[in-house]
């Protein structure tokens, strides 16, 4: 790897301000993503900020009708929780599908939706539960996160602090995983909310995306046979040595199903 200056930061103010400062800063989560990049030499930041030592920015807490991750917290923990396991029992079971345990013990919720990875498992979650994402200068819909491959909304030097997700009536995913990494080939999130149904996919497109004609027939009929003769146009789908864009879109309509299914 190139040669960086590390840092580690005591706060998010330390964290901010040592981007700023820097001539090409990046933030250091779980380091799942760019400790890769950098052993590659895919990337040269100037300086590396750590946000492993700010204690604010991890734990979890159940409250009002809403599960709060801070941003540092690992898949791991989110698996493990009793509170999520009781409240979201889908978002336990997202994060337990991560990677490995050495991924799940090192990734981070916000680390992973930062990157925003097409392959990612969070997205899914994020957009399908309707959650909020918090940074250090706002509050941003997951509708409005996810912009593109590798994009989200957030600001050059914008950190995330946490992600508040509403507790649904009901909620499911399932996902198609390539059998080296643990990513979705496809996954599908499906949730019965206070505000209605959500579908969303991760691993097919870009980015993630919901599937509104799902939503529809399922807001009629809350069952896997309400969604099985719907085609899922193939054209904006990823195609590659995994999977071409013909079975992803097949996948996708299978993937759904199940969630249904584990729904009822």
């Amino acid at each position: 790897m190139y040669a960086f200056e590390y840092r580690k930061a005591a706060s998010t103010e330390d964290a901010e301000s040592g981007f700023t400062a820097a001539d090409d800063a990046s933030f250091l989560a779980g380091g799942m993503t760019i400790l890769p990049t950098l052993k590659q030499r895919l990337a040269q930041p100037s300086d590396l900020i750590d946000l492993s030592g700010i204690e604010s920015l991890s734990g979890i807490s159940v409250e009002g009708g809403t599960v709060t991750i801070g941003a540092m917290t690992c898949h791991a923990d989110v698996a493990a929780s009793a509170d999520v396991q009781s409240a979201i029992p889908a978002l336990a079971a997202l994060a337990n599908l991560i990677g490995d345990p050495q991924v799940r013990n090192r990734g981070t919720i916000g680390g992973s939706i930062a990157n925003n990875d097409p392959a990612a498992d969070y997205p899914g979650a994020v957009v399908g539960l309707n959650a909020t994402v918090h940074t250090t200068k706002r509050e941003i819909a997951a509708d409005d996160f996810f912009i593109g491959l590798f994009e989200t909304a957030l600001d050059e030097g914008e950190l995330i602090t946490k992600v508040v997700f509403p507790v649904p009536e009901k909620a499911a995913y399932r996902k198609f995983p390539n059998p080296a990494s643990r990513y979705a080939i496809v996954g599908a999130f499906v949730a019965k909310t206070s505000d209605g149904i959500r579908v969303a996919i991760t691993g097919a497109g870009p980015t993630v995306f919901r599937v509104t004609e799902m939503e529809a027939d399922l807001s009629e009929s809350f069952s896997a046979d309400a969604i099985k003769d719907i085609a899922i146009p193939q054209d904006d789908l990823n195609s590659d040595l995994h999977a071409s864009a013909e079975y992803r879109a097949h996948l996708i309509g299978v993937m759904a199903s199940r969630a249904v299914g584990d729904c009822s």
